[in-house]
């Protein structure tokens, strides 16, 4: 019997090539976006499972309430680590990584052997305790993990490290020159294997020990200063929330409270109620962190429910396709379901006919699917960022496609399945196919259902791109264009990277040169603190801001606008000892109404007011600008160069040449400081073009299955269309009538759609402090380009029947 399914089923697969190709490519496509979407779940879901004792590690978070926002971090002070271990058994492990770069040595360096004299200049760079390997059980290639870090100036380098520096070797005890720094070489104490893509850490390829660092006098006993993210490892059975409560309450009572009142916080008590300490679980890093300010990359479980959501709908798409395939050419199988039955055929043998019918197209268009996803997989990690690949050496591979094949043909076959097999014998065997099938509300539903996911994608896909244009293009406060940001300029002494800087400014192309690791985009330095107006320290309530060192030629270089006051300069003796430029925030947030000679501190330094810079946004545009203070030194890892626009190729040759007068030996390492700029929002171009991708595929798969209601409408108003043209209706005129049934389920699309689609982008657009309005016009144009698709989809077929020979429809009345 099953034999017999078959053989029917590839004939009429034979039989109508087109409608079967229709389906299984319908099929095949919604099947590739439903696998790739699968794999990029997978990959996004096992972060950070690899470690051994998963369960028991987890890392510290704290949230502080502010104004009624909820602010979470992850960067805590020095002594805490110890305070964890020390003051709960329930700690069996407790490390610290302090990857901060504004610390010497943490984030990049130039690297080399100390048998070499070039440089190679190397990111992922962290400091990290002995514990952390003890945490994290990290495997080893070379050296025993369990004292790889326990000596001063020791390192532990990644496989692939090790593979570039000392290949087919075992680099233990060999040492290496970080920025060279030859008063303190690093020996490296054992090789590690790479951090799994899969973990929140993998971008660290150097650790480098926490043992005998002090980063300034009193450092690793300061607790008011937070730096260092906390790991711990709990002892089995450990009740998770009871120990929250309990490390909150103690910390806070213990630590901070005592330096809060110290420090003469009158209100120490009301300020410690806003904070807490929190335990998130290493394996929950990646998806639950998006508002945990942690300067780490991890993805977003909302994410993964968006993508979910598009990868069940696009299944859908495709299954309701199939089934509008099917039911539209009814009229192809109604004299074989009525002679069948007619003979003897029980209903339930033609269902199962049906449905295995459904399986073969089913397993045709996961074959075709699968293949479809392979090709495509290269463009869609470039889409999504990831490095994935097809688990083709998994045992459950091939079981689970299996099943889901025979799970979806068998769901997407039972509606044509009863349908078909429903048709009586006596109707169909005199011509007429009517019966069961003048109710259109459930295929006409399954229209409305699918255009108005293609609406939301699209509604979407135009809100996204115009949030993205809008952040790229607005004015920030600073000039962005032309600004060559040249790297590592630190290795050059302090003394020669002046002299670098007077080099460039002899250039005629070039504007202006400024020295500076602190720049206006993600990525460059940043040094948190709480100031206070000197006035009224006891006071007032501190004000958290970022704290930069710049030189005289900085504002001029980023084209910022001074308000009030005056810039840095060499000239005055009283600016390198404690002057300051602060923005328009920190003005306000500090109550200086008029700012020029007021003293302000962060309770270390002291100082004086001597211009307000007008406000930029230094960060994403997510965040509200917020308060800084700019004071003249010199951080000389950065220098930006300020280039005229034309020969932008002659301009960096020239800054090339000066570059290898002063460093010879090290290649030079520069970008452009819009592009910098502009990564700081590849995320939202990445959501934006995923969102484009999909919404294409929905609108090909909606408009097969608008192809399909079609097909089936001209299939049965075949006589009426005969009738109308003998009684002189032209083409246009049916062809408008035949049009029109199909722009009403469009129409009603449009109006489910719209309120979805501003609701869910409204929700969206709030992760933004600066974000577009939805535009009424957003929604019209999606409106257009929706109907105009469907007009175009259906005309085929209406014209088609339009120009049918009335004789053929109706010979048989």
């Amino acid at each position: 019997m099953i034999k017999n399914y078959l053989k029917i089923a590839i004939r009429q697969l034979q039989k109508q090539k087109l409608y079967a190709a229709i389906k299984i490519g319908g099929f095949a496509l919604g099947i590739a976006a439903c696998l790739l979407i699968g794999l990029y779940i997978r990959d996004e879901l096992s972060f950070d499972r690899s470690y051994p004792d998963t369960d028991r590690i987890y890392r510290v978070v704290g949230y502080y309430n502010i104004d009624g926002k909820t602010e979470k971090g992850t960067d805590w002070p020095a002594p805490m680590g110890k305070a964890l271990k020390s003051d709960f058994p329930e700690v069996e492990v407790s490390g610290r990584l302090m990857p901060n770069s504004l610390f010497e040595k943490a984030g990049s360096n130039e690297v080399r052997r100390a048998d070499q004299e070039q440089n190679s200049y190397e990111q992922g760079f962290t400091y990290a305790d002995q514990e952390m390997l003890d945490i994290l059980q990290l495997p080893m290639l070379y050296g025993k993990r369990e004292i790889a870090l326990k000596e001063p100036l020791t390192m532990v380098i990644s496989k692939r490290k090790a593979d570039k520096y000392f290949p087919g070797k075992n680099p233990v005890g060999q040492v290496m020159y970080l920025n060279n720094d030859k008063t303190k070489p690093y020996r490296i104490g054992g090789v590690m294997q790479n951090i799994p893509e899969t973990s929140h850490l993998r971008k660290f390829d150097f650790l480098l020990t926490l043992k005998g660092v002090e980063f300034y006098q009193g450092e690793q006993n300061n607790w008011n200063a937070s730096n260092y993210p906390d790991y711990i490892k709990l002892r089995p059975g450990t009740n998770i929330a009871q120990f929250e409560k309990k490390i909150s309450h103690d910390i806070i009572k213990t630590y901070y409270l005592p330096i809060m009142t110290k420090d003469g916080m009158k209100d120490a008590e009301k300020q410690a109620v806003k904070f807490s300490l929190h335990l998130q679980n290493v394996a929950d890093i990646n998806l639950y962190s998006y508002d945990i300010y942690d300067n780490t990359p991890h993805g977003d479980v909302r994410f993964i429910w968006l993508f979910g959501a598009v990868a069940g709908f696009i299944l859908v798409i495709a299954c309701i396709n199939f089934v509008n395939l099917s039911t539209a050419k009814s009229a192809n199988r109604a004299k074989e379901v009525g002679l069948r039955k007619a003979v003897g055929s029980y209903r339930s043998s033609l269902i199962n006919q049906f449905l295995a019918e459904s399986i073969v197209y089913s397993i045709l268009s996961f074959v075709i699917g699968i293949i479809l996803a392979w090709v495509l997989l290269p463009y869609f990690n470039t889409l999504a960022s990831k490095t994935l690949s097809m688990p083709w050496h998994q045992w459950w591979l091939t079981p689970f496609l299996i099943a889901a094949a025979f799970i979806v043909g068998i769901a997407a076959g039972l509606y044509p399945a009863f349908y078909l097999s429903g048709f009586k014998p006596v109707q169909v065997l005199k011509g007429s196919i009517s019966t069961g099938s003048k109710n259109s509300i459930l295929r006409n539903s399954l229209v409305v259902f699918q255009f108005s996911a293609s609406i939301i994608l699209i509604i979407c896909t135009l809100v996204i791109y115009n949030q993205t244009q809008f952040i790229l293009n607005k004015k920030v406060g600073f000039d962005k264009d032309q600004v060559v940001v040249i790297q590592g300029t630190n290795t050059l002494g302090d003394k020669n990277v002046k002299s670098f800087k007077n080099e460039l400014l002899k250039l005629s192309s070039v504007k202006n040169v400024s020295i500076s690791d602190y720049l206006p985009v993600n990525g460059s330095k940043r040094n948190g603190n709480t100031f206070y107006n000197e006035a009224r320290t006891k006071l007032d309530a501190g004000v958290y801001g970022q704290y930069w060192q710049i030189d005289d030629t900085y504002l001029k270089t980023m084209g910022m606008k001074l308000v009030e006051g005056r810039n840095f300069s060499y000239t005055m003796a009283a600016d390198t000892q404690g002057a300051a430029i602060i923005n328009q925030t920190m003005a306000k947030k500090l109550n200086l109404k008029n700012p020029i000679g007021k003293r302000i501190t962060n309770g270390y330094a002291k100082l004086t007011v001597i211009g307000v810079v007008q406000d930029f946004n230094f960060e994403s545009m997510r965040d509200h600008i917020g308060p800084i203070v700019l004071n003249f030194g010199l951080s000389p890892s950065i220098v930006s160069v300020k280039i005229g626009s034309s020969d932008i190729k002659n301009t960096l040759s020239n800054i090339i040449t000066v570059w290898k007068k002063y460093s010879p030996e090290q290649p030079i390492r520069y970008t452009f400081l819009d592009e910098q700029f502009a990564n700081m929002y590849a995320d939202v171009q990445r959501t934006g073009h995923i969102f484009t991708s999909f919404a294409v595929l929905a609108i090909i798969i909606a408009c097969l299955g608008l192809f399909a209601l079609s097909a089936f409408m001209a299939e049965q108003r075949s006589k009426e269309i005969g009738i109308r043209k003998v009684l002189g209706a032209t083409i246009s005129n049916i062809t408008a009538l035949l049009s029109f049934d199909f722009v009403k389920p469009v129409f009603i699309a449009i109006l489910i759609a719209s309120p979805i689609a501003w609701w869910a982008m409204n929700k969206w657009l709030q992760d933004f402090a600066y974000k577009i309005p939805i535009s009424w016009w957003i929604f019209v144009l999606s409106a257009t380009l929706a109907m105009a698709i469907a007009l175009l989809t259906v005309s085929f077929q209406s014209i088609k029947a339009a120009l049918m020979n009335p004789v053929k429809s109706l010979k048989s009345e």
